[in-house]
């Protein structure tokens, strides 16, 4: 029976020492790479066949998540009608590994008439291809992880390991934020976690609970009962907060002789509560809600006064969490 186990560490192995390999790669060739792209007044135009194709579909879809606008063009649907989305102000990244390929080098003389700057990504730096470009980034295994040395695997893995350093290479160049980040990616819970601010999710106006400073605590149980939050402001006859009462303030008083329908709430709120603003993200209020281990926040304007509130339920019903 076949060892199964160990045939794909051996892949592994292999396609990690081909990935170490690429350093020696990152050289002049590449930051005249990056500069043609950075230069860019147009698009990144990514071409590759077959197995290449796929991997440059992804650098293509990598680089413009990241700042520079890019999209793939398969080289048999360029040579018939597709090269009339490349003009002069474009770049093209070519993607082979021979360097050989013959529906790519079949669309070069065009690219070569229209004036497009050339970028071309090969395991053979005296291919033709490689010649042909304007700057060539060299992407060179020393083996495929296939035992027949056929199947595309080591060199598919070193490309796509290439196209990351040259996406975010130009992403730390062209400062590039996650606010940029969040824009072409407005879906899903990436954007959520991106986008969302407390604005957008914090309970306000009738849904807010909030009890005066000369409340009982029976008062604040029963304001945490209607707006099941598990928490209440407390405020001064200004409207500025001054505590916080929460399920967990009761739990801690049980033992205490305390009388719910005589004491006041300001004898077992927390003072000076940690609260946020809206326009915070709501990945950031997350991250100080676990780090404080608090469940709950109340937001505030400028003036100390509570706009809004907001638990850990509202995070997960809005995907953040």
């Amino acid at each position: 029976m076949k060892n199964f186990k160990q045939l794909a560490l051996n892949v592994i192995n292999i396609e990690q020492q081909a990935i170490a390999q690429l350093s020696q790669f990152i050289d002049d060739d590449f930051a005249q790479a990056c500069e043609l792209m950075f230069n860019c007044r147009g698009r990144v135009i990514v071409i590759g066949m077959g197995k290449s194709g796929h991997i440059g579909g992804k650098i293509a879809a990598t680089l413009a998540s990241t700042g520079t606008p890019a999209f793939f063009v398969h080289p048999g649907e360029a040579s018939h009608g597709d090269l009339g989305m490349v003009t002069a102000a474009d770049v093209v990244l070519t993607i082979s590994n021979s360097g050989e390929t013959g529906e790519v080098l079949a669309i070069i003389p065009v690219l070569k008439r229209i004036g497009t700057k050339l970028i071309a990504m090969t395991g053979n730096p005296g291919s033709t291809l490689a010649k042909l470009a304007d700057s060539h980034v060299c992407v060179k295994v020393s083996q495929e992880a296939c035992p027949l040395g056929l199947a595309p695997t080591s060199s598919t893995t070193a490309t796509l390991v290439m196209g990351d350093a040259l996406a975010v290479a130009l992403l730390n160049a062209r400062g590039f934020t996650a606010d940029d980040f969040a824009l072409s990616h407005p879906g899903g819970s990436l954007g959520k976690r991106l986008l969302l601010r407390l604005t957008d999710i914090m309970h306000k106006d009738d849904r807010l609970p909030r009890v005066s400073h000369n409340a009982k605590i029976k008062d604040a149980l029963v304001e945490m009962s209607l707006k099941g939050l598990g928490m209440t402001a407390v405020v001064d006859a200004n409207n500025s907060l001054i505590g916080l009462f929460t399920d967990g303030d009761l739990r801690r008083i049980l033992d205490e002789e305390i009388n719910i329908h005589q004491d006041s709430i300001t004898s077992v709120m927390t003072k000076n509560p940690l609260v946020a603003q809206q326009d915070m993200l709501a990945a950031e209020a997350l991250k100080i809600m676990e780090d404080k281990k608090i469940n709950g926040l109340i937001i505030v304007d400028e003036n100390n006064q509570p706009i809004g509130a907001m638990n850990m339920h509202d995070l997960l019903k809005s995907g953040v969490l």
